[in-house]
């Protein structure tokens, strides 16, 4: 057997290959992964709920299958972002409210995922209930960026990827409404994924048609995100909007080497400020496309709606599945998701209105526009890693912000348009700290974007920079 550094450094990939291969087993990863975690996670704080006893129960019948039956993971460890539910294991949602719930049901996407052979051996740190862009919770905590331990994780999915960046992970489950798979991926130097509408199939609550949130996959490498969302994605008879599995795997568009003919890239997609190192350093990346052949312009579809249609909808969203919790848990609740429930509850049915014909027109626009383009390019975050003592950015580049969401809308505003999305890492700033590239696929065109990103990420040749050791803040 490999050594427990070669383990931890190993792709999720070259891991179920050794699981096919029978040269590891799901108990012995979960050993090492226990020791990783007990080394480096006391200085990170991505993996508060840890369940082990569990995993190991799992691992056990799994292996009572034969060797290259035990799913697409193969009795791979995955942890679940603390926002979703799973079978008697402490679900918290980052609130005092839920701190001592142990739900008796799995969400239907964690099913999905033991199905496949994944191992839940933790649950993954989150802000309450996921509001806000930075990983910090009255139950658990922050969780601290490995880069720099003075820095924020990012979030709401910061915890997953902060277990990714300093090995505690190989794949990692996180959901995403105003960027909370790809703003931590950008910030920890690994790679998260929104992706379509019912791609994952999730347990409906509160609403049937809630579209702003998703659930999505994150990992180290392009190939390793295909492979995790070959496991979570498939529709499921308890969701409605869930889609059928696709002929061909996802793993295998990765791994295609297909081309996108002419891309698009934007500093800023019209709509927002952006710090300048970080438009160079994703500017330079997305022109290195032309190395493979690739046409890239600077260009955008029409998103000038998109702060207002975000802020109506998102609110709407908060106050139908928090309202409850205002009334009768107000004082347990963080001043944002107060104000964005208080938001929501002052909405008039023809500001809902406005802002779902914002949103179809938006979308509309982005469908023609990739009649032109193959995949759109910009920063996924607007600034490299902040302090953690920030509760959100305030400030860009001399713009002043009006409240703790807007300086999401580079992220949130392809949410809007329902297109698939990646943060690929595409460099690093002066201070050695991460940035992302977004890569806006086609609406349904994972495919097509993980494709295209597998053939930038080859280009820019960073994969392998992660996992590292929590680095103290510089």
């Amino acid at each position: 057997m490999a050594t427990d550094q070669e383990l931890i450094k190993a792709t999720a990939c070259a891991i179920v290959d050794q699981l096919n291969a029978g040269t590891v087993t799901p108990l012995e990863l979960l050993d090492v992964l226990e020791a990783r975690i007990a080394e480096v996670d006391g200085q990170v704080n991505a993996l508060p709920t840890l369940c082990f006893d569990r995993a190991r129960s799992y691992a056990k019948e799994l292996m009572k299958k034969p060797l290259g039956q035990r799913g697409l993971l193969a009795g791979l460890p995955v942890p679940i972002k603390d926002l979703t539910a799973v079978a008697g294991v402490r679900t918290t949602q980052g609130s005092p409210i839920f701190q001592d719930v142990i739900p008796t049901k799995s969400n239907v996407l964690v099913e999905r995922l033991e199905e496949n052979g994944a191992l839940i051996y933790a649950k993954s740190n989150t802000p309450e209930f996921g509001a806000g862009a930075n990983t910090f919770n009255e139950v658990f905590g922050a969780t601290l960026n490995p880069w720099d331990l003075s820095k924020s994780a990012a979030g709401s999915s910061g915890g997953a990827a902060a277990a990714l960046a300093s090995g505690t992970a190989w794949l990692a489950h996180g959901s995403d409404m105003g960027g909370s798979l790809r703003n931590p991926a950008s910030f920890c130097g690994v790679v998260g994924m929104r992706p379509s509408i019912g791609r994952v199939a999730q347990t409906p609550a509160v609403a049937i048609a809630r579209t702003l949130s998703v659930q999505g996959p994150m990992a180290r490498t392009v190939e390793d995100l295909a492979l995790m969302l070959d496991a979570m994605s498939g529709e499921h008879p308890a969701d409605p909007l869930s889609l059928p599995l696709l002929p061909n795997s996802f793993r295998s568009a990765a791994r295609s080497g297909n081309k996108p003919k002419r891309v698009a890239y934007s500093p800023d997609l019209g709509i927002t400020p952006v710090d300048p190192e970080v438009v160079a350093i994703t500017r330079k990346a997305a022109m290195r496309f032309a190395e493979a052949g690739v046409i890239v312009e600077e260009a955008h579809p029409d998103l000038k709606e998109a702060h207002e249609c975000f802020h109506v909808l998102r609110a709407y969203d908060f106050a139908l599945s928090k309202a409850a919790l205002l009334r009768d848990k107000r004082d347990m609740l963080k001043p944002e998701v107060i104000w964005n429930i208080e938001e929501g509850l002052k909405l008039k049915v023809t500001d809902i209105e406005r802002a779902e014909a914002q949103r179809v027109a938006m979308a509309a626009r982005a469908y023609e526009f990739f009649q032109t383009y193959d995949l759109l390019l910009a920063p996924a975050t607007i600034v490299p890693p902040f302090p953690i003592e920030q509760r959100y950015l305030a400030e860009c580049n001399g713009t002043t912000f009006e409240n703790y969401v807007q300086w999401l809308a580079i992220v949130y505003a392809i949410t809007l348009i329902c297109c698939p999305a990646l943060s690929l890492p595409c460099g690093f700033t002066s201070k050695g700290l991460p940035v992302g590239l977004q890569i806006v696929g086609p609406p349904r065109g994972e495919a097509q974007l993980l494709a295209g990103s597998r053939v930038l990420e080859d280009i820019l040749g960073i994969r392998g920079s992660t996992p590292i050791d929590p680095r103290a803040a510089a």
